[in-house]
Parts: C-alpha cells; sequence; structure tokens
C-alpha cells in the first residue's frame, strides 16, 4: 500500500497538468472561446433589434407580402405599350368561365390589339403573374370581389388567370344565390363573388333581376350582404356604376318590409359616402389586419361621348381600335367628387384598405369596351342595328382585356406592396 503523502503528489501532479492544459489552450485559442461564449449573447441581442414592438408590427406588417414594389414606384402611373408576344394571358375560348355579355370575339369583334396592350408603370415594372405562386399564397385561403357587374368581370378575368394550373377534376364553379364560388380542391381555396352594387343593402340586391331604374338604398344597413363575407381573407370591394343615375339618391330609412316606407332623397355624393363609411366600420370591426387583407377598386370609367378625346360628335366606344394618348385624359363620367369621398373616408380608417386606383390608366382604353360585341338582353330592333352607336355598351369590358391588367395591379399590391 501506498503512503498517503505519495497519492497527494500524484493527484497534485494531475490536477496541475489539467491546469497547465487549460492555460495552454486558451492562450492558443483565447479569441475564438470568447466568441463561442459570446455568440449567445450576441444572437439574443441581434434577435431582439430584428423583432419590432407590437406598435411597430401594426404599421409594418402586411399579410401575404412576400416583397415590395421598387423604390417608391406608383404602379398606377404609366403608359399602354402593345405586347403581342406577352399579351394576352389567355385566349378567350381557352376560359370557359366568361359570361356571355364579355365574350366579344364569340360575338362578332375582328380586331384583336385590345387584348395586346400590357400596362408599364413609369420608373418600374410589374412583377410577373405567376398562378402557382398565387394558389400557393391562397392554400386554405378565401379571396372575395364584392360589388357590381364590374367587379365581377374582375372576379371572372382573376379565374380566367388562375384556372389553367388546376386539374379538371380538382376545379368547379358554383353559384347560390348573390355567391358565385370557384374552387380549388387541391389548394383547399377559393375565389368568389359577391352581388352587392352598392355594398349595403338595397332593392338591386336580386343578383338575377335586378335591371331597376327607380334604385333605393337601405341607409346604414349592410349586415344582410356581410353575414356572407366573414370569414374571407381577401376581400376586393367595388361601388359606383349603379350610384351614376343622377345627383340625387333614395334613401330608405327602416326596413323594405316596413309597410309604410319612410323614403328621403339625399344629394349622391353623401348617399355614396354614408355608404362608404358603413363599408368602412364593418372592416375595422370585422377585419384582422395582421392575417386579413382589403382592397378597394376605384371608379371604373365609361366611354360615351368621343367628344371628350377629340372625336366626332354622337360618337362613342363603338369601332373604337386603340387607347388614349393624351396622358392627362379623363372622361365625364368619372366624378372626381366621389374620389375625395373615397379618399377622405379611407384615410380616417383605423384597419388600411388598399386602394387599386385603376381610373386613370383605364380612362384611356376606349378600344377595350364590349361594344356592340356581347350578348344582348333583349332581341335589337331594326333602328338600332341600323345605328350600332345606340346600343354599344360603353361600361363593361372584352375579356380577355383590361380587367386582367387591374388583376395584374391586384397582384403586386397584394404580394409586393
Amino acid at each position: 500500500m501506498k503512503p498517503q503523502s505519495s497519492i497527494r503528489k500524484t493527484r497534485l501532479s494531475s490536477y496541475l497538468l489539467i491546469l497547465f492544459f487549460i492555460i495552454f489552450v486558451s492562450i492558443l485559442y483565447g479569441e475564438d472561446l470568447i466568441c463561442i461564449f459570446r455568440q449567445p449573447f450576441q444572437s439574443t441581442q441581434q434577435l431582439e433589434q430584428q423583432i419590432p414592438s407590437s406598435r411597430e408590427e401594426k404599421i409594418t406588417h402586411v399579410p401575404f407580402a412576400v416583397g415590395e414594389t421598387a423604390g417608391s414606384c406608383d404602379v398606377f402611373a404609366g403608359k399602354w405599350v402593345l405586347d403581342k408576344a406577352a399579351r394576352p394571358f389567355y385566349g378567350e375560348s381557352e376560359c370557359p368561365y366568361i359570361q356571355p355579355q364579355l365574350t366579344c370575339q364569340e360575338h362578332g369583334r375582328k380586331d384583336r390589339e385590345y387584348q395586346n396592350w400590357r400596362w408599364k408603370p413609369h420608373g418600374c415594372h410589374l412583377p410577373n403573374f405567376n398562378a402557382t405562386f398565387m394558389w400557393e399564397m391562397l392554400r386554405g385561403k378565401r379571396m372575395m370581389f364584392i360589388g357590381d357587374s364590374l367587379n365581377r368581370g374582375q372576379f371572372v378575368s382573376m379565374v380566367c388567370l388562375l384556372h389553367s394550373v388546376i386539374p379538371e377534376n380538382a376545379k368547379s364553379m358554383e353559384t347560390f344565390d348573390s355567391l358565385t364560388v370557384f374552387r380549388a380542391e387541391d389548394y383547399n381555396a377559393s375565389i368568389e363573388f359577391y352581388w352587392a352594387p352598392f355594398i349595403v343593402e338595397s332593392n338591386s340586391d336580386n343578383a338575377v333581376i335586378h335591371r331597376i331604374t327607380d334604385r333605393i338604398v337601405r341607409a346604414g344597413a349592410i349586415n344582410k350582404h356581410a353575414k356572407h363575407w366573414k370569414g374571407v381573407d381577401i376581400l376586393v370591394f367595388n361601388t359606383y356604376l349603379w350610384w351614376m343615375t343622377g345627383y340625387k339618391m333614395k334613401i330608405l330609412r327602416g326596413s323594405f318590409e316596413d309597410e309604410k316606407k319612410n323614403i328621403t332623397q339625399m344629394e349622391t355624393v353623401d348617399a355614396y359616402q354614408m355608404a362608404l363609411k358603413t363599408m368602412a366600420k364593418w372592416v375595422e370591426k370585422n377585419m384582422d389586419p395582421h392575417k386579413t387583407r382589403v382592397f378597394f377598386t376605384s371608379m371604373s370609367p365609361s366611354h360615351e361621348k368621343s367628344v371628350n378625346w377629340g372625336g366626332e360628335p354622337g360618337g362613342n366606344c363603338y369601332n373604337q381600335t386603340a387607347p388614349i394618348e393624351d396622358p392627362t385624359y379623363w372622361g365625364s363620367s368619372s366624378r372626381k367628387d366621389i374620389m375625395r369621398v373615397i379618399r377622405r373616408v379611407f384615410s380616417k380608417m383605423k384597419v388600411p384598405i388598399t386602394f387599386l386606383n385603376i381610373t386613370q390608366l383605364s380612362e384611356y382604353r376606349k378600344d377595350a369596351h364590349t361594344s356592340i360585341y356581347k350578348k344582348q338582353w333583349s332581341p335589337l330592333t331594326p333602328e338600332q342595328l341600323a345605328n350600332p352607336v345606340s346600343y354599344a355598351d360603353c361600361a363593361h369590358w372584352c375579356l380577355p382585356g383590361l380587367q386582367d391588367t387591374w388583376n395584374e395591379l391586384l397582384y403586386a399590391k397584394l404580394f409586393f406592396p
């Protein structure tokens, strides 16, 4: 047996050897060790810097965004360029969802250049529309267009842009009263349209029978429609054309079911503001700005008077085959007082609404309307047939065509704001 003093000396030598090794390694790799041991603290600090406060997140977080438009480029300011190589995105016969009121080639239109114009913003390019990417971003989501027949045209355009990447057995289109739903089963996603030409309740809410000249809007009433909007992830509103029946609007105080109805008149611009405020309040109460997006498409212009762009008196969009080139052109159909109302209401909102300002760029497109090349609601008289200008539709747009550009802009603002 070794004496205790020998054991102590052996242990002490071992400790000294270990200590010497630690000192040697520390000297040799000192800087690296410091970096290694400091790294977790640096990473935590960097992470804290990257995570914005809740207030900053409310301001900067934009749902669905994956990038941003270059610089401060205004995608709504630009010019039309002829691009026969890249436009149209689809052929008229390739999209079975276009209503016969919008299939201009099928109804006799011979020229095609209205399909070939591409919108080019000043100072930047619109992101390339990618249908597969959009479906991936919409996986498990609902996107809904709400408004009148012009918004329905934009809805159909979006379906035409997206449907071709979905297998035939995995897509469907169904209509339930005021609601039309296009579903992509593989993505558990839908693109939808809800008929509400005034956004609020009116006597024109029947999706099929609504050709009413004596239009009445119910003050502050939106829940009849809005109950169908709850749970939707992306809303795209529009309302304008149906308000333009004059400078007065009939307003119902109470219910359409009341035996004795209290109907008053209001200046159209004031009635429009009332409806927009009702919509804004509903959006603020029901839409989560951290998860959902709300868009509003500005007024779609019509081209009823060719004298507005220097054409012959008595003419309109009929037989027009090229855009207006004057960059300052603004037709008589687009009321700037309505635009001011939109700006005034939206500027006070707590929940942001993205404004799709398609008015100016659409003002140039006198060539893009359905004109006489559409299914007619009733047989034309001999007098009408002898004078095509008299029955030309200068409010709606051929597909493919202008409204595909509206959706390019929607795509840009949705994913690259």
